[in-house]
């Protein structure tokens, strides 16, 4: 009999931000497929009679690596053992954990998924970035600024977000911020808009780098931002000021 893989969300950083369910799955685990940006310390909650393999992924590396995952998980559970697939911030945000799902559905692999509290979550709330407030926005979107390199173009309308949400969070998206800058002023928004970048959210090394959309990315590379990094953009960004709590 076939084992099962739980995709676990690792969350955003801090350790003590995983939930008591993704400790007890890795707790269990026969062998733990962990990725990049999982922290050490959560690494080190795996069992030693468990494997741990790195399965680490960079920004811009091709679908094989995936594929080399996806192949691992199907083995180790034909085998009869727990798989843990251990992954940063929240499996189904920008995590290709609904991609790993299906992939186990179509090999007939049970499987769960236990969630997590995804970076640009956390990466705001530890910087006192309320994402939504009933008096500045009652909305909010997740997008990424990263896309499939397989595309043949980029699919985000960011022209489009512009104009019908208040809070923009961009993951993955540090190194064409300039790019969505531009785009998002040319959608609409005034280049004055709030931006905050916050590098290792959550982490002993969170920073975050302020401005608007007009100067965000003169001061990023003043600053020798470096991914991991979240932006996030709005009207609540100025409200890191009043009630930002890490000091």
């Amino acid at each position: 009999m076939s084992g099962r893989v739980y995709i676990v969300g690792a969350g955003p950083g801090d350790p003590k931000l995983i939930t008591l369910k993704a400790v007890e799955a890795i707790k269990a685990a026969d062998v733990v497929l962990y990725d990049r940006l999982v922290s050490k310390k959560i690494v080190g909650m795996i069992p030693r009679r468990a494997e741990k393999v790195y399965v680490g992924r960079d920004v811009g590396d091709d679908y094989r690596h995936q594929d080399t995952t996806n192949e691992l998980m199907v083995r180790y559970a034909r085998k009869g053992m727990r798989v843990v697939r251990l992954k940063g911030g929240d499996p189904f945000i920008f995590g290709r954990g609904g991609e790993e799902a299906e992939y186990l559905r179509d090999h007939k692999i049970r499987y769960e998924i236990i969630p997590g509290i995804t970076s640009g979550m956390g990466s705001a709330e530890y910087s006192g970035i309320p994402l939504t407030h009933r008096d500045y926005a009652s909305s909010v979107v997740f997008v990424t600024g990263h896309e499939d390199a397989n595309k043949s173009k980029g699919t985000v309308n960011w022209k489009g977000i512009a104009r019908s949400v208040d809070t923009i969070v961009v993951m993955m998206g540090l190194s064409r911020l300039e790019e969505i800058s531009g785009d998002l002023v040319k959608g609409g928004l005034d280049e004055r808009t709030p931006v905050a970048v916050i590098q290792n959210g959550t982490t002993s090394e969170h920073r975050m780098i302020k401005g608007n959309l007009a100067n965000i990315s003169r001061k990023v590379k003043a600053a020798k931002a470096r991914p991991p990094s979240i932006i996030i953009i709005g009207r609540v960004v100025s409200l890191s000021e009043k009630i930002g709590w890490m000091r």
